[in-house]
């Protein structure tokens, strides 16, 4: 008979392979109720965990180093939220550093880790690093938000969110749809977005009014009168974090005749406006994506690239 291994309990609980390993490791954070389903097929099929697979999971002090670009982000913290559960249940111990969106830093921290010695690195990438700078790392990296072809990759659906947010509005019967985003320089946020809305103006032949800046809210805030001074019945933002200053300003405009869509599912955004619309990129699912992809490729077995699927929130 076939011994069974995680992912066949995985499969027959319905549940994530990480979930299993969290059950396994008892992580407090499993609910009872999942505890209890998996427990009930590990019994059923009298599961034990192969001496290296538990081996794995109890190295003492195994390390993994985390680059993100700013520890403010609200995306990237709803990303880690799911990724650091999952590494305490293997026993790991994050390393946090920041990025600030300078590929020498990433060099630096780098460089940190292998004096370090860690096991794995996560990256969360940006448009100005290049890929030659992360040679040597290829079978201990996983890149967050980037595709680079020799290294293993979860990426957000950057074009099919905007397209989303397209689809609803136009379907709203909204004609004149002004967008306000991020520098084309910005590969993802930036100029996959923007694509997005210009293709989709294009195929159903819409007005195209656009303008692109920073990420931040007091950007938006400052510059969102550029893109309504003409007619104009909704408003996509790249990310939430500029739609919150859209708002803002429409607000102080007494402007509520303007539908605002945004990209990101950022939790203050929906408390202090439950009226904008909204893509859920898929942050709180990257965990297990990233995780699961590292202890891969940590067992030497080949890089993935994987997208994430993103809805309506």
């Amino acid at each position: 008979m076939k011994k069974l291994t995680i992912n066949d309990i995985a499969q027959l609980s319905g549940v994530g392979k990480s979930t299993v390993s969290r059950v396994l490791n008892n992580d407090p954070n499993v609910s009872s109720v999942t505890r209890e389903k998996v427990e009930k097929i590990i019994r059923e099929q009298g599961f034990q965990p192969s001496k290296s697979a538990r081996a794995m999971r109890g190295v003492k002090n195994r390390a993994v180093g985390i680059i993100v670009t700013r520890l403010t982000s609200s995306a990237e913290n709803q990303a880690l939220s799911g990724i650091l559960p999952l590494l305490y249940a293997e026993q790991c111990e994050p390393i946090i550093v920041e990025s600030q969106f300078k590929p020498s830093l990433v060099k630096d921290h780098l460089k940190f880790f292998q004096k370090r010695g860690v096991d794995g690195v996560i990256l969360f990438a940006f448009s100005e690093l290049d890929e030659a700078m992360l040679n040597g790392w290829q079978q201990k990296m996983v890149v967050i938000a980037r595709r680079y072809p020799s290294i293993s990759s979860v990426c957000y659906d950057d074009h099919k969110a905007v397209t989303m947010l397209m689809e609803r509005l136009y379907q709203q019967g909204h004609r004149h749809i002004h967008y306000l985003g991020v520098k084309d320089a910005d590969q993802t946020t930036g100029f996959t977005r923007h694509q997005a809305y210009l293709q989709f103006c294009q195929q159903y032949n819409l007005p195209i009014r656009s303008i692109q800046g920073e990420l931040g809210y007091d950007w938006a805030y400052r510059n969102v009168q550029a893109v309504i001074s003409e007619p104009i019945s909704a408003i996509v933002c790249a990310t939430d974090t500029q739609a919150i200053g859209v708002v803002k300003y429409l607000q102080e405009q007494q402007r509520s005749d303007i539908q605002v869509c945004g990209v990101g599912n950022n939790p203050l955004l929906h408390f202090l406006f439950p009226n904008v619309i909204s893509v859920d990129l898929g942050f709180s699912a990257v965990g297990d994506f990233v995780v699961d992809q590292l202890f891969v490729l940590l067992k030497g077995e080949p890089i993935q690239h994987t997208v994430v699927a993103c809805q309506l929130s």
